[in-house]
């Protein structure tokens, strides 16, 4: 059976400027760095064949010796390119195809393969060329020549280079709005403006809050959570937020004026273990709560305060469910490894959203959208109105990936498993039922409000 992984994106150009780019293979490599070379053996035009080499001096040496030469089966200007590539007993097949939509074009990409191969050469092509998919289609646009309009919000991203602040850079700069990195190391493969910091300090990098027009700031800035719950993880993650949060408030009032809008990261895990309490915005916060979680998320909420923002939004972000995200790749491969089973005694509340509709509320949140007008000053929950206990995201993700029924994990295997995983065993013995009264009052609406939808979309 075929498998294909869909990727979309909005982008605020015409097709036939989207297509300036998209429609010369030869092209691919400026926007995918998956691809290092591309031949096309005449001009582009359905039959024609070429050779591309992927990255990778193995994955060169290998395909560059023995791969067949791929063909463009569809070749239809502004509208639609395939490429189908030979693979040992199989086929893999890249097609791109544009759609005016809203002003703009939607640019959709899916890859599929076919054939016994198929389960390997996903994992070793398919993972290649897809690696930071959305960041790709922000090259794409940059280089067909997508400029920040005159009113285009600069929308600076404190942890930018993390998955979250990778997604969301690529979603604005499609959009055509100017993005810029706040980060501890530059990363030379992202095509933003980039300005380093500690973290810490309030140093040169508050240029990149100075711009004559509308400013956005949004801080993602953290350790991630994935770790051991020692007495110093816990301390480095909560001054890896704490302190970062800090420093922005304090540059943020050597400003001529406030900063327009401001987006502040915090979690659904501030409620700890909630048990079968209905979390939304105005829960009260356990006491003490676990100090992984509550002892971390509390600490970092109070930095925020004082902050100079014209408006401003704390976003309790639930579990953003990515076919890219590294828990999301953990639930997986447990599944498919036969250790799909519910945890623990499975009762534990799952919150979750979308990936494509946390990016939503974001630009929401940012003012971008004509539709949702988000309150200022408050909390806002970032989860869908449908969670799931442990035990039916388990069986979900066994549906979706056709395994068969798994017995459950012992919490105290959990724990010791967890030692060996370098994690926090609490990350799947506890939970929360978080939803949003904000978001249904100001008439959000998810376009992944089930998990069955939303496993559908994320796993081919």
């Amino acid at each position: 059976m075929p498998r294909t992984t869909t990727y979309t994106q909005w982008i605020a150009l015409t097709p036939q400027q989207v297509w300036s780019v998209l429609g010369d293979p030869a092209r691919w490599p400026e926007w995918n760095p998956a691809v290092t070379s591309v031949i096309l053996h005449d001009a582009p035009a359905v039959g024609v064949t070429g050779d591309y080499l992927p990255r990778g001096r193995a994955n060169k040496a290998v395909h560059g010796r023995f791969a067949k030469p791929f063909a463009l089966s569809t070749f239809v200007p502004d509208r639609e390119l395939t490429i189908e590539q030979p693979e040992p007993v199989g086929t893999m097949r890249m097609r791109w195809t544009l759609t005016p939509r809203n002003g703009g074009t939607e640019l959709a990409q899916s890859l599929t393969f076919s054939g016994p191969s198929a389960p390997a050469m996903r994992k070793v092509v398919g993972d290649l060329l897809l690696a930071d998919t959305r960041t790709a289609f922000a090259r794409l646009a940059l280089l067909a020549g997508l400029r920040p309009a005159a009113d285009a919000l600069t929308v600076v991203i404190a942890g930018g280079t993390g998955a979250l602040g990778r997604n969301i850079a690529a979603d604005l700069t499609c959009r055509g709005h100017l993005v810029r990195i706040i980060t501890r190391r530059t990363a030379t493969e992202l095509p933003y403006e980039q300005y380093e910091w500690d973290g810490r300090t309030v140093g040169e990098w508050v240029a990149a809050l100075r711009n004559p027009g509308p400013t956005a700031l949004i801080n993602l800035a953290g350790k991630l959570v994935d770790c051991r719950p020692t007495d110093r993880n816990i301390a480095e993650l909560r001054r890896s937020r704490v302190d970062s949060t800090h420093a922005l408030v304090e540059a943020s009032k050597t400003l001529d004026r406030p900063i327009d809008y401001w987006v502040q990261a915090s979690t659904t895990a501030i409620w700890a273990d909630a048990g079968e309490i209905r979390c939304t915005e105005t829960t009260p916060l356990p006491e003490p709560g676990l100090p992984q979680m509550t002892g971390v998320a509390a600490p970092w909420e109070r930095a925020f305060e004082g902050a100079d923002a014209t408006h401003r939004t704390v976003l309790r972000t639930s579990i953003v469910l990515d076919r890219d995200a590294p828990a999301m790749k953990r639930l997986v491969g447990l599944t498919k490894a036969g250790l799909g089973g519910s945890v623990g005694n499975g009762r534990q509340w799952f919150s979750w959203i979308h990936l494509d509709d946390w990016l939503a509320i974001v630009r929401a949140a940012l003012g971008l959208d004509a539709t949702v007008t988000l309150p200022d000053g408050g909390v806002i929950v970032a989860a869908t109105d449908f969670p799931v206990r442990n035990r039916d995201l388990m069986a979900g993700l066994r549906r979706q990936l056709h395994r068969p029924w798994s017995p459950p994990t012992p919490a105290p295997a959990l724990t010791i498993g967890a030692v060996f995983l370098r994690t926090d065993p609490a990350l799947g013995l506890t939970g929360r039922h978080a939803t949003s009264e904000v978001l249904r009052a100001a008439g959000f609406r998810f376009r992944y409000p089930t998990l069955d939808e939303a496993l559908s979309d994320l796993l081919p």
